[in-house]
């Protein structure tokens, strides 16, 4: 094997590999939270979910980037491990596709499928189209690549110590052990599995040998799972446990077989002479036959799961320390997989939601802090305001650093609306901070408020907090909820305007200090901006 035979090999191998990364960025762009909505409505059903790991894999070509989104879903709650078990099950079948392509030679129409795809993106202006068009063209170009592999490796046919190593892989262990390895190092069963189709083309490995070799890089495709699950909740960890043991359990079950049964020559009579088919055949029957079995023990899986990784108390729980719960930033551009923009917008709306409930918190106990007249509120009000400023700003980097890499012009839409919606919950915190301060003055100077005024307060208190409640249970287009908060808006317009000229009335009376007056002058002004910023929250909430 020549030097220019290594370089093919290593470009091949490239392609395939950036082949697959555009078929899962298409994917994404396409689809972006969309993936949320459908994994919710057919993840219930244990058969459809199956079906919805084995079509997203043969879209993207790639179980390892399914099994990834996955463990992405469930570490950010969006997916039950339960229902993770069907998708990965699902997953393994789904990655077959690409060795029974390759044994069909689709590999001729590649260029085809590259120019198809290259065409959508050129020639039409239509961004969702050119979403589609990276899908055909990543097609294309993965079995480019393949076909160069397949190429680099013909003068193998002709190294006697190439083919006295091939004949070592016979020995179960030694196989499986190799599978393992090189899936692992190359992060794509999919792509080892083509590469193992093309050794047995070129007859430098039998399949009595192949199928062992072909066992290992099931269990070495875990890898993948096992590094996107460093530093993921204990669920998250648990999926990527059901995802090696589901290829394990079916490695020792095929293994036993193969050695005690004629699997080999039954799979061989199915398409004989043809070396790739009958790989994608075994691989195919490998993956669908241990689904199969386990399926009924999808549950017991997960329990398996979490007894080899038992509960324990969350960090979050062993100290007070501000945290983000539902998001973490992503460290580099290349962790954009598949459903990681349902994930980012799940957990940004997760963690604004958070901030509202300390937001509303700190503005009904800011009101009433100042009904009751004492500042005993006031740390606990503003030991909270500090983790709302937090969440701000941890909240804008995040959406800051991620908006930069979406694709999908809906989601980024929604990422531009949660940055608003952020900046607009912090105001209000600090509108409330603002009225709970004032019970210092009121403490200080032995201020109090008329009985008329404190009616008014409480009025205050009741509509804001109308107004916040309307804003927990809105949806996307809740057209009729911003219809409510609107109203209440130009409410809290009006009672500002009437509580003014009450105030005025009663300064002209005589019934109210100066000091009074004063206070009560700004906390009419922070009452109103409450109102503003609610409506603004409300109307970024509605968008579509």
């Amino acid at each position: 094997m020549s030097v220019t035979d290594i370089f093919s090999l290593l470009g091949g191998l490239a392609l395939f590999l950036h082949g697959m990364q555009m078929m899962s960025s298409g994917l994404e762009a396409a689809a972006g939270n969309k993936m949320k909505r459908i994994l919710e409505r057919l993840t219930s059903n244990r058969f459809l979910g199956v079906a919805v790991g084995a079509v997203i894999t043969a879209v993207i070509q790639s179980s390892s980037a399914t099994t990834v989104m996955v463990v992405g879903f469930v570490n950010s709650g969006m997916m039950t491990l339960q229902q993770a078990v069907w998708i990965i099950m699902g997953a393994n079948i789904g990655t077959t596709i690409t060795g029974q392509l390759i044994a069909l030679d689709v590999g001729a129409l590649a260029p085809l499928f590259a120019f198809a795809g290259v065409a959508l993106i050129v020639f039409i202006k239509k961004t969702t189209w050119h979403h589609y068009g990276q899908i055909v063209a990543g097609l294309g170009i993965l079995f480019i690549g393949m076909e160069m592999m397949s190429s680099s490796m013909m003068p193998l046919r002709d190294s006697e110590a190439f083919i006295s190593l091939m004949t070592k892989f016979a020995n179960p262990v030694l196989g499986i052990l190799a599978g393992m390895i090189f899936t692992a190092i190359i992060q794509s069963s999919s792509a080892s599995v083509g590469i193992l189709q093309a050794l047995a083309a070129g007859g430098l490995i039998g399949l009595d040998s192949a199928v062992y070799v072909l066992f290992g890089q099931n269990i070495g495709t875990c890898i993948t799972a096992v590094l996107a699950s460093i530093g993921t909740s204990r669920n998250a960890k648990r999926t990527t446990i059901i995802h090696l043991m589901f290829n394990v359990i079916g490695t020792v079950i095929f293994t036993v077989v193969c050695m005690t049964l004629p699997l080999v020559e039954l799979v061989e009579s199915f398409t004989p002479g043809n070396a790739q088919a009958q790989i994608a055949n075994m691989h195919t029957l490998f993956n669908i036959v241990t689904t199969l079995l386990l399926l009924p023990f999808g549950t017991g899986l997960a329990a398996l799961a979490t007894k080899i990784l038992p509960e324990r108390e969350s960090e979050a729980q062993q100290d007070g320390r501000m945290r983000l719960l539902y998001i973490k930033p992503m460290e580099t551009a290349a962790e954009y997989q598949v459903g990681t923009s349902a994930i980012a917008l799940h957990g940004v709306r997760e963690e604004l939601a958070r901030m509202a409930q300390m937001t509303g918190q700190n503005v009904k106990e800011s009101f009433q802090a100042v009904l009751e007249g004492t500042s005993a509120r006031l740390e606990e009000v503003q030991k909270r305001e500090e983790y709302i400023d937090y969440l701000n700003k941890e909240i804008s980097s995040f959406i800051s650093g991620r908006i930069a890499y979406e694709t999908n012009a809906d989601d980024s839409a929604r990422l531009s609306a949660f940055f608003k919606i952020s900046g607009n919950l912090e105001r209000i915190g600090d509108h409330a901070m603002n009225i709970c301060e004032y019970t210092r003055h009121l403490e200080e100077k032995a201020i109090s408020f008329s009985r008329q005024a404190r009616e008014e307060i409480e009025q205050m208190q009741q509509i804001c907090m109308k107004a916040m409640e309307m804003l927990y249970q809105m949806a996307p287009a809740d057209v009729e909820r911003l219809t409510g908060i609107s109203a209440l808006e130009q409410r809290i317009d009006d009672m500002t305007g009437t509580y003014r000229q009450n105030q005025m009335e009663r300064m002209h009376q005589g019934q109210c200090s100066d000091e009074a007056c004063v206070l009560y002058s700004e906390m009419l002004t922070d009452f109103e901006r409450i109102g503003d910023h609610i409506l603004n929250v409300g109307q970024e909430l509605a968008a579509p």
